[in-house]
């Protein structure tokens, strides 16, 4: 490149800068009005002549130093980090939802962006790419600080419940604010979450929102595990799989599950499914997908995974194999406790005297029975094909897929 392609380089970088500074003061009125019209919250900061004042200073300093930074090729510095920080946490600090936060930050990059395409000149190919390959690194780094700031504010403003709460709803959103978040309420983001899905089972039912904050901080306190109660009948973790030689991620699972069912005092089920930060959203799908096809107990005696329960998932999902599954339990449900004495059996491994044991009954008494279940189903309960089809029926009775045959002891 000769000396005259520097200059004109040059002169077309300068014009671009000298456009942007030249609008400046107007570019940041008009983003200011737009979050305005766009977020209710920030139509009201701007109500009063101090909020608006405060909104125009910085949509106002911070179009100066990036103008700046921009035109000589350098970095935000940590004053300017700092700075940034700071308005964040006074957003943070006056209540800003996390809705509007995210959503003025979008504004913000598109306006940003309009502002200097519509400032560029046919002649300013050189200085719009260059200042584009700028921002991008730059504007995420001025917005993480921002959000880091806004975090903190929430820090002074919310519960540490309702942050944790919040935490795993944007993990399972997949959304970039959630690191920020996990450091501010002091938790780590693993490679792997095993996401767990504790289902109440039974009528609907309500809760008062202060007993659900009682209860979700109480499972804080003793688990520090992303956790989030978004429907009545379903509770979610995120339990780390952190593979530091203390209980497995299954374990923890299961002793949150249980201290969930027991605060609530109904029956629950609960099923899991690993995942990894940034795709969670289907390893939550297939939780709930378990959760609703698991056995349902008065405090979970395991939390199922895929693998435990394939086959039940399958049959779910299809409505003439669930109705003839139905007819075969409701052939036992009239026998004494034989869905019972087949869940304990088959949990047994199909072990005569552990499940005669674990029954409290004779082991003569548990070959009557299953001689029983012989005769109404015409299937033999330690074949291959009946430990398939019997298995399968008394794990839909367990997960309350059909509440009339409850009453069989299962």
């Amino acid at each position: 490149m000769g000396p005259t392609s520097l200059i004109d380089g040059g002169a077309r970088m300068g014009d671009l800068f000298w456009v942007l500074r030249n609008r400046l003061d107007a570019n940041a009125r008009r983003a200011v009005e737009v979050y305005a019209r766009e977020l209710a919250e920030y139509r009201m900061m701007s109500t009063g002549s101090q909020g608006r004042t405060s909104l125009m200073d910085f949509a106002v300093v911070l179009r100066r130093r990036m103008l700046t930074l921009a035109e000589d090729d350098r970095p935000f510095d940590e004053e300017d980090l700092a700075y940034i920080a700071a308005v964040g946490r006074e957003r943070g600090e006056r209540g800003v939802s996390l809705a509007s936060h995210r959503r003025v930050l979008v504004l913000h990059s598109s306006l940003t962006l309009d502002e200097i395409q519509d400032a560029a000149g046919p002649n300013d190919l050189s200085a719009l790419m260059h200042t584009l390959a700028w921002l991008a690194p730059q504007g995420v780094i001025a917005q993480n600080a921002y959000t880091r700031g806004y975090m903190e504010g929430q820090e002074h403003r919310l519960p540490l419940a309702t942050r944790v709460q919040l935490l795993a709803k944007l993990l399972l959103a997949d959304d970039p604010a959630a690191p920020d978040l996990a450091g501010n309420v002091g938790m780590d983001v693993p490679e792997r979450y095993l996401v767990t899905v504790v289902r109440v089972a039974g009528r609907p039912f309500g809760w008062a929102e202060r007993v659900r904050d009682d209860i979700i901080e109480t499972l804080v306190g003793g688990h520090r595990v992303p956790m989030t109660w978004p429907t009545r009948e379903e509770f979610v973790a995120l339990v780390p799989e952190t593979g530091d030689g203390r209980a497995t991620a299954g374990e923890r699972a299961l002793s949150l599950a249980r201290e969930f069912a027991a605060a609530v005092g109904r029956p629950c089920s609960a099923g899991s499914a690993p995942g990894r930060p940034h795709a969670l959203a289907g390893a939550l799908t297939m939780a709930r997908q378990v959760s609703q096809v698991a056995p349902v107990h008065a405090v979970p005696t395991r939390v199922h995974g895929m693998a435990d329960v394939f086959v039940e998932l399958g049959a779910a999902q299809l409505p003439q194999v669930e109705e003839w599954l139905r007819g075969v339990a409701r052939r036992l449900s009239g026998g004494p406790d034989l869905l019972a004495t087949l869940e304990v059996y088959y949990r047994c491994d199909m072990n005569r005297l552990l499940a005669a044991t674990a029954l409290h009954i004779h082991p003569r008494t548990l070959d009557y029975r299953l001689q029983r279940v012989r005769e109404l189903t015409g299937l033999n309960p330690g074949s291959t094909r009946g430990v398939r089809v019997l298995n399968t029926a008394v794990a839909r009775v367990l997960a309350g897929a059909w509440p009339e045959l409850d009453s069989g002891g299962a």
